[in-house]
């Protein structure tokens, strides 16, 4: 499989060898232009001049008279050669003073014929030497009576022309491989950073998150290595989060599953004989089991959430219900631990467009974060109350607050904070997806060794759109 440094190179050689291909012809094609056709415009002068001078000052002269009046008076410098042709094309006098008795049939002879000026660039059928010829009509009389010829050899010419196109070949190959040349370089240069991010790449894909592509250049590349490093910073972060739940989620289960194995092991080697312990253990074997039953659940709505198959079952209901039958719920839990639960709502109905069973799932898990971080003789309160179309819900204790550097990712999946209380890292994350899943927001307040506040804010009921839902 070629590469993309391969293909740059072919592909920006080949469209170089192109141009300086039509190039060359270009160039090639002018010089002969220029050449031949100075060289054949001199001959036409002097053809002509001359033809004219003798149709004119030598009127009475018949046709071999005139030849060899012409070839007396011709320059000694005449570098042509030069023929007189009758009306059949035979020659009757050159300049070297003989009569070949040559026939010559070419296309200028017979222009001359017609009264014109013809012009012939080819073969000599004689020598097959490359000729530029010139044929002009003599008259007598006032008539056509025969052709001068003005003859001259074109290999000079195309000697100079091909040493000419032969120098501009070389120049165009020297361009050629010059070109080359700076497409290695910017291959390379366009390349290897792509390189760098394939290495990345494939360090990554073994489990190497902290790899990371040097940004070589400031352009597209180099932002691709940039979200290329960034996408590898998450990744590294999301894959410590992954380990640290594992580890967490490890241990939430092994703890309860200790706890009821050795239990029930107590149990089976007592033989149930004693009542007291029968009923402490089968109270441990319970709690514990609900235990592991809520931190499956978690897991269950985290694994929802992420494939987007959670679905609400939304009703228009009071959101009141709920608080009431959590404040219910919790009243013996406050008292066993001796913390003031408070419930402040309002008289009027709290109307909300919402799923009854994940709406208390969120301030049961709320509720019990709050019992777990507060002390003996703490206080917890929950106020609700409708402002601005929307229902503000808050739920208050004066427990061992979050540190401020955990408090930005407090709602993060995963995420457990600096706190030694026990917890999957899950139900806030958990909370939040539901509040939003239902139009609205989930705000953290907390100030460490005082408390934490986290409120709710949904849309009350007529305020309700559907564009606010998912």
């Amino acid at each position: 499989m070629k590469g993309i440094r391969t293909r740059l190179i072919v592909y920006f050689g080949l469209i170089l060898l192109l141009i300086v291909l039509v190039l060359e012809g270009l160039f090639y094609w002018a010089v002969h232009t220029y050449y031949f056709g100075t060289a054949t415009e001199a001959l036409v002068t002097r053809s002509t001049t001359y033809t004219n001078f003798i149709n004119k000052y030598a009127t009475g002269y018949r046709l071999k008279d005139k030849a060899r009046y012409i070839l007396e008076n011709a320059s000694s410098e005449e570098y042509a050669k030069i023929e007189v042709l009758d009306t059949r094309g035979k020659v009757i006098l050159n300049s070297y003073g003989f009569q070949t008795g040559e026939v010559i049939n070419t296309p200028d002879v017979s222009d001359a014929l017609k009264g014109l000026t013809g012009i012939h660039v080819g073969k000599s059928p004689m020598t097959r030497e490359r000729v530029i010829a010139v044929s002009t009509p003599l008259t007598f009389d006032f008539e056509y009576a025969g052709v001068l010829r003005y003859t001259i050899s074109a290999e000079p010419l195309y000697h100079a022309v091909n040493q000419i196109a032969l120098y501009g070949a070389g120049v165009g190959a020297g361009v050629v491989i010059f070109a080359f040349a700076l497409s290695l370089i910017i291959a390379k240069r366009i390349v290897d950073p792509i390189e760098d991010l394939t290495k990345a790449a494939t360090q990554m894909a073994t489990g190497n998150f902290s790899a990371r592509a040097a940004k070589r250049y400031d352009d597209e590349v180099g932002t691709l290595a940039e979200a290329f490093n960034y996408m590898a910073a998450e990744i590294g972060k999301n894959e410590k989060l992954k380990n640290d739940f594992i580890s967490s989620v490890s241990h939430e289960l092994r703890t309860p599953l200790t706890s009821i194995k050795g239990w029930g092991e107590t149990l089976i080697s007592g033989g149930l004989d004693e009542p007291e312990e029968t009923m402490l253990g089968l109270e441990v074997i319970s709690k514990e089991t609900d235990r592991l039953i809520g931190l499956v659940e978690e897991l269950l709505d985290f694994s929802k959430f992420q494939s987007g198959e959670m679905k609400l079952s939304l009703e228009r209901m009071d959101l009141r219900e709920v608080l009431d039958d959590l404040h219910l719920q919790f009243a013996i839990r406050s008292q066993d631990k001796e913390v003031d639960l408070q419930l402040e709502i309002p008289s009027a109905p709290l109307a909300v467009m919402g799923d009854f069973n994940r709406l208390k799932q969120v301030f049961v898990n709320l509720l019990d974060n709050a019992f777990k971080f507060t002390p003996r003789g703490g206080s917890i309160s929950v106020a609700a109350a409708e402002s601005g179309g929307r229902l503000i819900i808050s739920v208050t204790d004066t427990g061992e607050g979050i540190d401020a550097g955990d408090l930005p990712h407090i709602t993060g999946k995963f995420y457990k904070g600096r706190s030694k209380q026990s917890g999957s890292g899950l139900g806030l994350a958990i909370c939040k997806e539901i509040v939003e899943l239902h139009g609205g927001r989930l705000f953290v307040n907390s100030i460490l060794g005082q408390g934490t506040t986290i409120t709710v804010d949904l849309p009350v009921a007529e305020a309700m759109t559907s564009s606010e839902l998912r």
